[in-house]
């Protein structure tokens, strides 16, 4: 994955321009990461745990928990370092990694999302068949392969990436190495690796949406059809509350960053939008899951009690 590039390291810029908003900015980011390993870490923690909750709803939430925690530490760690150093360089080998990391962590949450929406439409629409069709072995195979999936989907990027010449300007405007900044920075002809970018990426988060939107569109009329019942409609629904709150927090910015034209991008813009779905969404997911879930809220309360 070596190129024939003469830049050996390149500067991330960081989230801001201005100086005086570093120390700031880097209190606040370290509070998110903070919440985002311990909250869930304890999810995590839980689920291992407690026999109760290990279930393929669960199980996949552990999936995500474990998710979050790798995703932010992909990014947050070195922008943190950035905050509080004037020496903001990271090696070409290290961004390629970067990269890779990345898009293999947030092409495999994007599908979690998807087959975690179709657990809830199994459960809520086909109750009776739900135990047998997603069943221990099944849930694990369908974990290993959109994990796989995602591993080759970020390895295009990272290989198409590293053969790419970067003969001028070395300074990324972002907080951490992503494919468009560094296409900003490419010498030579890279529209390659823009149609990979709109096409593979693009069809990967599009498609899962659109899956999640499939999904809950069928549990919705299941129940307006079956349910007539508001206390019991709203029972169901709010099960799924807490996973579509999710799939919000991380679509609205991703979709807006790699689903537009090019012509439309800017960079400054991709970076402030980047800190939802690497910041905030991954420190707000163990909030939304245990302000929401009674059986998580139950477990942990358990756990509390026998540490103290």
């Amino acid at each position: 994955m070596l190129n024939q590039s003469s830049v050996t390291e390149f500067l991330l810029l960081g989230v801001t321009d201005m100086e005086k908003l570093n120390p700031f900015l880097f209190v606040v980011f370290l509070t998110f990461y903070f919440v985002n390993v311990a909250g869930n870490g304890a999810i995590l923690t839980v689920i291992i745990s407690d026999s109760g909750l290990h279930s393929p709803m669960y199980f996949f939430l552990g999936n995500l928990a474990c998710l979050d925690i790798c995703f932010s530490t992909v990014t947050l760690p070195k922008m943190l370092e950035n905050l509080i150093s004037t020496n903001k360089a990271i090696s070409f080998s290290a961004c390629i990694s970067q990269l890779h990391f990345f898009h293999f962590l947030g092409s495999t949450e994007a599908q979690l999302l998807a087959v975690m929406a179709f657990d809830r439409f199994m459960a809520i629409c086909k109750p009776l068949h739900y135990p047998i069709i997603m069943n221990p072995q099944l849930c694990t195979r369908i974990a290993a392969t959109i994990w796989t999936i995602a591993f080759l989907h970020a390895l295009m990027h990272s290989v198409m990436t590293s053969h790419l010449n970067f003969c001028a300007s070395n300074q990324i405007h972002h907080f951490f190495c992503d494919v468009k900044p560094l296409l900003e920075l490419a010498c030579g002809n890279t529209e390659l690796n823009q149609q990979l970018l709109n096409t593979v990426t693009g069809s990967l988060g599009m498609g899962t949406f659109v899956l999640i939107l499939l999904s809950y569109f069928y549990i919705i009329a299941y129940l307006f059809l079956k349910t007539h019942s508001c206390s019991m409609l709203h029972k169901a629904l709010s099960t799924c509350a807490s996973h579509f709150m999710v799939v919000i927090l991380l679509y609205a910015p991703v979709i807006f960053i790699y689903a537009r034209p090019a012509s439309w991008s800017s960079l400054d813009q991709d970076r402030i939008i980047a800190i939802m779905y690497t910041v905030v969404s991954p420190g707000l997911n163990p909030l939304i899951y245990t302000l929401r879930n009674k059986d998580v809220k139950t477990a942990l309360t358990k756990m509390i009690r026998r540490k103290f």
